[in-house]
C-alpha cells in the first residue's frame, strides 16, 4: 500500500479485528451462549470483507492502473487475469 495514511487506517482495522477474534476465543472458552458468539463471528466476517474491499480498491487504483498504462501487453493481460480472480474472491465483500 503506497499511501501511508491508508496503510495506517487499514492496520488499525486489522488490529481491531484481531481483538475481536481473541474475544471470540474467550467466549468459546467460557461456554458463552452460541448466538452471542455467532453475532461476533458475523461482525468479524463483515470487517474482514471490508478490509478485503479496501485492499482491492487500492490494488486497482495503483497496481492495475500502472499495468494498464505500461504499454506491456503481457503485463496488462496478467494483471487483468489476476484482477478477475481477485474480484471473484473479494468483489462481493462489503
Amino acid at each position: 500500500m503506497k499511501d501511508p495514511a491508508k496503510k495506517k487506517k487499514l492496520l488499525a482495522r486489522l488490529r481491531r479485528l484481531e481483538g475481536q477474534l481473541a474475544a471470540v476465543a474467550r467466549m468459546v472458552e467460557e461456554d458463552r451462549h452460541c448466538p452471542e458468539v455467532l453475532v461476533q463471528i458475523a461482525a468479524i466476517k463483515g470487517g474482514m470483507g471490508r478490509v478485503g474491499q479496501l485492499l482491492l480498491e487500492e490494488h486497482v487504483r495503483t497496481c492495475v492502473a500502472d499495468a494498464l498504462q505500461s504499454g506491456d501487453a503481457d503485463e496488462r493481460d496478467a494483471t487483468l487475469t489476476e484482477l478477475t480472480d481477485l474480484m471473484g474472491r473479494f468483489g462481493g465483500a462489503k
